[in-house]
């Protein structure tokens, strides 16, 4: 996931590591320390038994840059990963700031143009989802 997403959007170097969105109450599950960390402010150490599972988001180290995601402040976001988790038994989603080797986005003009010239697959803004075709 690190590669397609470094090759399609981010376009940057292969060391750098993502970050770990998961459900607050599913944080001592995954990670050694609890801590609370919804603006990704601290990195901690990932259980050894799942660094093999989620690669993505595990440092060379064996840590992972938390978020913590909690239903009352980012319900959308919940949802979002607690869907993830139903399918998939991992209540986590990889995270990285939305840009392409310039400043973060901050507004959706800036989204749609990160968008179209890169190769990003599909772009959610609110409720709103647009796709780019595949031609086969």
């Amino acid at each position: 996931m690190k590669a397609t997403i470094n090759a399609k959007i981010k376009r940057r170097e292969s060391f750098r590591p993502f970050a770990p969105s998961v459900l607050k109450e599913d944080a001592p599950l995954y990670f050694c320390q609890e801590v609370n960390s919804p603006f990704m402010m601290h990195v901690v150490r990932i259980r050894p038994e799942w660094r093999q599972k989620i690669p993505s988001v595990t440092h060379i180290d064996g840590t992972g840059r938390l978020q913590t995601v909690d239903k009352e402040s980012n319900a959308r976001y919940y949802h979002l990963i607690s869907e993830v988790k139903k399918r998939t038994g991992v209540g986590m989603v990889l995270n990285t700031s939305f840009n392409e080797n310039e400043p973060i986005v901050d507004h959706p003009a800036q989204a749609v143009s990160c968008f179209l010239r890169t190769d990003m697959d599909s772009l959610v803004i609110g409720r709103y989802i647009v796709s780019k075709p595949r031609y086969g």
